[in-house]
């Protein structure tokens, strides 16, 4: 039995559509094997969100071969969609693939198989998004034990000025509603609880429905079929106990969705807003669509809602032109809503976005003290709001053992830690009823910097 690999990098779209390869070869009776093990074939799934990301997309590319020298390395992803001419001159990379290939990955990858056989020379297909639909891989049940990430969407046409996603995935299709909601119909008879809908921009989902089939879809309100009209048919779904929602466009929070979404008792209370800077100028020079006084709008508006709401974000810093005055005026705001999280990046120039030749370039020491402020900020409000916990009891979803601790999430997605074994080295509660993929409640007796300790 032939052994392929997976390295997934960058966002959960590409951990859904990694999930998806690796069902299609364990149906061709391929064995799926960790990266780390031998293995005939290794499939590199790329980012391209950062300079950094295509730095270990090449490096992944260059380290598997170690392994095996013969193994066939097949690169695909987004980073291959905007830099295919960069990765032809990897000699360790066998095959390149984009992402309107990867449901065909296993024929492509024989076929390339049996032309080395043959020692004729593979012509690479051309990596253009083209693709005028959502690429459907089928009902994906290869998973983890205790969630499933549900791919409902692909592509933007936001084009941040700094980001080159757009250009790597293509404009936003949307997965049918039947078609999502059969694979997480099939998922949950598997056992699994929490499902992960994601995709590249999920508030965008369904406005590019046109057909006539497509526009008998209605919501509530008489508009077009969108996410929140998905979210209320997922609820409905049996044996699924969480819908946890991927990054979220802040404009897509409205009184209107917020109404509708509050009524599914399934949803998990944290979202991830993706804010990007504190500052008006900033953000416009960003192409963002929203303003500071409306994303505190949109906070407020989430916390009167949800008592237990756990908020986060994505930040980007040293964005070209930004003075220290607009950084301190983004540092002040984000300490004023407090956020529980911040995913703080260092802005990285991405060839052929607009921020890229922008003046006012930032100096990479600036980025880096700007950087590691707000991470002070931001381990400080995690730590602040786990320490309200103690005391009160959670709900808290179950995943695995591992290093003397049970691992899991509480419903608004706090790290949850439990002890297999008490102070005294007895077996505890939790070793009698066996937790994993079990939702249970559980007292918060500790908290850190980025979990809480609990007992059952």
């Amino acid at each position: 039995m032939k052994k392929v690999a997976f390295i997934t990098l960058g966002c959960k779209v590409n951990q859904y559509e990694t999930n998806a390869m690796a069902q299609k070869f364990i149906e061709k009776g391929y064995e799926v094997v960790e990266h780390t093990e031998y293995a005939d074939i290794y499939v590199i799934n790329t980012c391209t969100v950062t300079n950094m990301s295509d730095r270990k997309s090449r490096q992944m590319l260059r380290r598997v071969k170690e392994l095996n020298k013969k193994a066939i390395v097949v690169a695909c992803g987004c980073y291959v969609q905007v830099a295919k001419e960069e990765l032809e001159k990897i000699e360790e990379v066998d095959l390149i693939l984009g992402n309107n290939e990867k449901n065909n990955i296993v024929e492509l990858v024989e076929k390339f198989i049996k032309e080395i056989e043959k020692q004729e020379k593979i012509e690479e297909v051309e990596n253009v998004m083209e693709q005028k639909e959502f690429v459907e891989f089928g009902n994906i049940l290869y998973t983890e034990k205790t969630r499933a990430v549900i791919k409902v969407q692909d592509g933007c046409d936001r084009f941040c000025s700094y980001c080159i996603i757009p250009y790597a995935r293509g404009r936003v299709r949307s997965r049918k509603p039947e078609n999502v909601i059969s694979e997480i119909e099939k998922i949950s008879k598997e056992g699994i609880k929490e499902v992960v809908i994601t995709g590249i921009h999920i508030a965008s989902y369904g406005k590019d429905f046109k057909n006539i089939k497509e526009k008998e879809k209605i919501g509530k309100t008489g508009k077009e079929y969108r996410l929140i009209d998905l979210l209320e048919e997922i609820n409905k779904i049996e044996g699924i106990e969480r819908i946890e929602l991927g990054s979220l466009e802040p404009l897509l929070i409205t009184e209107e969705f917020v109404s509708r979404l509050k009524k599914l008792e399934k949803i998990c209370h944290h979202f991830h807003l993706s804010l990007q800077s504190g500052f008006n100028e900033t953000l416009k020079r960003m192409n963002r669509r929203y303003s500071v006084e409306e994303f505190r709008k949109i906070v407020n508006l989430l916390r009167e809602n949800y008592e237990d709401v756990n908020l986060t974000t994505d930040i980007i810093v040293g964005f070209p032109g930004e003075t220290e005055e607009e950084f301190n005026k983004t540092y002040e705001f984000l300490k004023e809503i407090k956020l529980y999280k911040m995913h703080v990046f260092k802005y990285s120039q991405r060839k052929g976005t607009k921020a890229a030749v922008m003046k006012g370039q930032i100096d990479g020491k600036k980025k880096e003290e700007r950087s590691r402020k707000l991470i002070e900020l931001s381990d400080k409000n995690e730590e602040e709001y786990n320490k309200k916990y103690i005391g009160k009891e959670v709900e808290v979803l179950w995943e695995e053992e591992k290093n003397g601790f049970y691992k899991g999430h509480t419903k608004n997605y706090i790290l949850a830690l439990a002890r297999k074994n008490n102070k005294e080295g007895k077996s505890s509660n939790l070793n009698k009823i066996g937790l994993e993929n079990k939702i249970t409640k559980a007292r918060c007796i500790e908290a850190g910097k980025d979990h809480i300790l609990v007992e059952v």
